[in-house]
């Protein structure tokens, strides 16, 4: 968590704490300072902490500043009071970064010090209403954020990527600005750290699309979603192994530390209904749908409803070809739990295909690891499209050295399925693509290790939507 320090004094502070509180993210605390108390609506006191104190005040400000902040943010009426509010922070930390709004020609010692001129930004928006006048960028557009500037952070799950493989539906990366110098965009160019991308699309994706970003290792299974989902249709689960089902998805829950939803349709034996009850806590609840129809609708209104991030089925449920379609059409990752234990899981294995489709889900293969305490492996089985697989053997190797996580690659002459048969127990992590909602008899003949997916069934699988 990031701790942000907030002194305000002034009508446009007051505005400004009301914006964070309308948009804050849950990455952020925020310490609010002010000299008079003042009422904010729809507050999360989790993430807002206020105080009421005069701010030029050393004595007092020192007692606060005792915590790690990563900024301090000033909005304050009076010169005198903004100076002495700089000078108390820098007499109890040198370094830390401060933010002020200045409505006066204050003289910046360059100590990490930000002057914000409010004059200068007033006179920039309406220099825009002037007719024949250049539009800057930051106010291009309607403003309601369909442009994006985007920094990516050195441990962001984008460095690396080529941009011909990162899916870019209703938004587009449009420009790269690296060293100060702009680079057009093309299939071929990779991300870097601190590249600034400059981002275009509907304004609810792009929020998607900088939290994704912006994300490193631990926050599965964000950006998709926060909470995890088991579908229990009691009309084709067995009976005899629910049970040991319930117990498994119940340790992913623990190991991902987020809300588990058990949802129960179809609902047909009372004794087994009521075991499942037995595990309902504060982070796991149980949803009990009595009514059959509609079952496809209800499926897409608890995904929203749940903010579901990652949706947990038995294999039975996955093999039906009309609910692998719909879990499809939902873009979220699914966890299909398979007969053998997972607490003795170690390998998450990896069959690299033709196309690089396993390079779009790259990040979230290494966050689902880190977090479950897997071993990374590849495998490379040695035939034509070599080029394609190298590229992506490339990018997980710069993304292992980024995440500290080791990966083995397997090079093999023979089909990879076959050699994880004989393995005793391991994760297949895999694109959930369009072609594995077709029926497994479209399959007999192909080549396509993902479409052959249905032949380690009887192994834990992870599909992972390639589009954010």
């Amino acid at each position: 968590m990031k701790k942000i320090l907030i002194i305000s004094d002034c009508n446009v502070g007051e505005h400004f704490i009301q914006r964070i509180i309308e948009t804050s993210t849950s990455e952020n605390i925020y310490y609010v300072v002010q000299s008079k108390a003042k009422e904010y609506e729809n507050v999360n006191q989790s993430r807002f902490k206020f105080y009421e104190f005069d701010p030029t005040s050393l004595y007092k400000i020192a007692n606060l500043l005792k915590m790690e902040f990563v900024q301090v943010i000033v909005a304050m009426d009076n010169q005198l009071d903004v100076e002495n509010t700089i000078k108390n922070i820098r007499s109890v930390k040198k370094q830390l970064r401060i933010i002020v709004l200045s409505k006066w020609d204050i003289e910046n010692d360059g100590s990490n010090v930000v002057l914000i001129n409010s004059n200068e930004i007033l006179a920039s928006r309406l220099l825009d209403y002037m007719p024949n006048v250049p539009v800057i960028a930051q106010n291009v557009g309607i403003g309601e954020g369909e442009i994006m500037e985007v920094l990516v952070p050195f441990g962001s799950s984008f460095v690396y990527r080529h941009l011909g493989v990162i899916e870019q539906k209703e938004w587009r990366i449009v420009a790269i600005y690296r060293n100060r110098k702009l680079l057009m965009p093309n299939r071929r160019r990779m991300i870097q750290p601190n590249d600034l991308l400059v981002l275009v699309g509907e304004p609810a994706v792009l929020k998607s699309v900088y939290r994704a970003i912006k994300r490193e290792l631990g926050q599965f299974p964000e950006p998709f979603g926060s909470n995890l989902y088991l579908y229990l249709d009691m009309n084709m689960v067995n009976f005899s192994t629910i049970d040991d089902f319930i117990r498994r998805a119940v340790f992913i829950h623990k190991k991902l530390e987020h809300k588990l939803i058990i949802k129960i349709v179809n609902p047909s034996d009372i004794s087994v209904i009521w075991k499942i009850k037995e595990y309902r806590s504060t982070n796991i609840i149980i949803d009990i749908e009595y009514e059959s129809d509609d079952l496809k609708e209800k499926f897409f209104s608890d995904i929203k409803t749940y903010h579901v991030g990652l949706v947990i089925v038995s294999k039975e449920i996955f093999e039906n070809f009309s609910i692998r379609k719909t879990i499809y059409e939902a873009h979220v990752p699914v966890f299909k739990i398979a007969d053998k234990s997972f607490s003795a899981v170690k390998d998450a294995s990896i069959i690299l295909g033709d196309n690089r489709d396993i390079e779009k889900i790259s990040s979230t293969i290494f966050d689902i690891s880190e977090q479950m305490n897997f071993n990374i492996e590849l495998y490379n089985y040695i035939s034509e499209h070599q080029e394609a697989k190298e590229q992506v053997i490339e990018h997980f190797y710069n993304l292992s050295t980024i995440f500290s996580k080791s990966i083995k690659v397997i090079k093999e002459n023979e089909n990879p399925i076959n050699m994880l048969k004989d393995k005793d127990n391991f994760v297949q992590l895999l694109p959930f693509t369009k072609k594995l909602t077709n029926r497994k008899i479209y399959s007999i003949l192909s080549t396509d290790s993902e479409k052959l997916y249905h032949k380690l069934n009887d192994y834990h699988q992870i599909f992972i939507p390639v589009q954010i």
